[in-house]
């Protein structure tokens, strides 16, 4: 016994479109099924006593599209193993028909064949419609499982099954996210039938109030005008390479990997800066100044024929997804705590296991932030304090030795004595879960605060410092002081 699916295309117009090929297997006496009824083609076939079952009630039954898929797909394979069947769908069964691809994917496990039987798409009625040609780039985009990132803004794009409000609600939220909301698009319903209809509209309005159905499809044209795609890391790619190209900036131009590393450093500190006192607005403008820093080093790498900024998201992306196996793998954690071990584990299987655990830490660092980084890592190894009071003790000890020697007048020891000292201090902040650079930040932050209501007050006395002695000032610092 045959056991076999044949899978024709309705078309996307009324019956005087459908081939007469495609006409007879729909007439024949193999059990027919339609993924809808909700079609042209079937509403004039009706009157001539076509027999069929519709998959329409099967939607109702589920709150996604995948589960009316899954279902419609099993309906027809269990029909399938027990005589011929035919399946027909709007279209033409491989543009745009998830059941299709599922028969083709679970058929062969139940040994059932599948044979397509084209059907005219509805592209080639929708660009005739919006009198677009295809060449010059084009999208096809699925409305019910739409992801941003797959939306390319600078080609056209055509988002089909757009079913329902609820599911054109989702497409324009999504678009909104790359696209202006008074973007203009076209709704597309029956191209190329005699119900066709194509209404223009701003994107905001996609859901209000518009007659959707299984025929509506969404045309969105590429955006031309740079003001609207500053969104896109492509455009910046692009302005970045301007900037370094033969009639770019003579600045731009003159960079190398060691003239912007400075640049680098500040642009990291005015960005830990805005993160402290929670300014988002400056937090974008300076994640911003970051981002063009990284550009610009990857540009150079392109421009100089080592590296490009692909090269930076591969190796980013593959460090990311081989470190966290408890999220792309099968491994199992139950805290951050665990999360952080098995980081470690899998950076050392990275590193040359003949080179000081140290030598991972940038050599470029500030000092301080340094110091705090090699005592973490050598704690980790067991070569610590127990707990902030022993290095506190130590810190006492520094001070003594850092005392004894400033009363000499060797500079060079009265140095090291002092970064003795500091080193101890950052220990024990490290002991007690402060970061040292955290702390810093935040006295600096506190003594400009006090500073500046200092100068504050010299100017309003309309004298200069020079007419105030130390412990006048100290007055000032301690109203200062008082007044947070």
């Amino acid at each position: 016994m045959n056991r076999e699916i044949t899978v024709i295309g309705l078309g996307s117009g009324d019956l005087d479109q459908l081939p007469f090929g495609i006409y007879k297997l729909l007439k024949q006496e193999k059990p027919l099924f339609l993924r809808t009824r909700e079609h042209p083609v079937v509403l004039e076939l009706i009157d001539e006593g076509l027999v069929f079952e519709s998959f329409d009630d099967i939607y109702e039954k589920h709150e996604d599209f995948a589960g009316v898929y899954e279902e419609i797909t099993q309906f027809l394979l269990n029909k399938a193993e027990k005589e011929s069947i035919t399946y027909a769908v709007p279209g033409h069964p491989l543009v745009a028909e998830r059941t299709v691809q599922l028969l083709l994917e679970w058929a062969p496990k139940k040994n059932i064949e599948i044979h397509i039987q084209g059907g005219q798409s509805f592209l080639d009625a929708l660009f005739t419609a919006l009198k677009v040609d295809p060449i010059e780039g084009f999208q096809l985009l699925d409305g019910t499982s739409l992801k941003r990132d797959e939306i390319q803004i600078f080609q056209h794009v055509i988002v089909g099954q757009v079913y329902d409000p609820f599911v054109a609600s989702n497409i324009k939220l999504t678009l909104m996210e790359k696209y202006p909301h008074d973007y203009e698009v076209w709704l597309v319903t029956a191209a190329g039938s005699k119900r066709e209809k194509i209404r223009k509209l701003p994107l905001y309005e996609l859901d209000h109030g518009i007659t959707l159905d299984n025929l509506t499809s969404l045309y969105v044209p590429p955006i031309v005008e740079q003001e609207q795609a500053y969104k896109e890391f492509s455009t910046l790619r692009q302005i970045i390479a301007d900037l370094r190209g033969p009639n770019g900036c003579p600045w731009d131009l003159k960079q190398t990997h060691l003239s912007l590393k400075k640049y680098l450093i500040e642009e990291a500190y005015e960005l830990l800066a805005a993160i402290d006192q929670d300014d988002i607005g400056n937090m974008i403008e300076e994640l911003g100044d970051v981002l063009l820093q990284i550009m610009l080093h990857a540009q150079i790498g392109e421009d100089e024929g080592m590296f490009s900024i692909e090269d930076v998201l591969e190796s980013i992306s593959r460090k990311m997804v081989r470190r966290h196996p408890h999220v792309f793998g099968d491994v199992k954690v139950r805290d951050a705590e665990e999360v952080t071990v098995n980081w470690d584990k899998i950076k050392a299987t990275e590193k040359d296991r003949d080179d000081s655990i140290l030598a991972e830490t940038a050599k470029g660092l500030p000092a301080l932030i340094k110091a705090y980084k090699y005592q973490k890592k050598a704690g980790k190894l067991g070569f610590d304090w127990g707990e902030a009071q022993e290095a506190w003790e130590k810190v006492k000890e520094e001070m003594q030795e850092l005392e004894i020697e400033m009363a000499k007048v060797n500079k060079q020891e009265q140095m090291k004595e002092l970064g003795d000292l500091l080193f101890a201090v950052v220990n024990v902040a490290r002991l007690l879960n402060i970061h040292p650079e955290e702390a810093l930040e935040s006295t600096n932050e506190k003594f400009a605060r006090r500073f500046t209501y200092i100068e504050e007050k010299v100017r309003e006395s309309g004298k200069g410092f020079e007419a105030y002695t130390l412990e006048q000032l100290d007055q000032f610092w301690d109203e200062a002081k008082e007044k947070e």
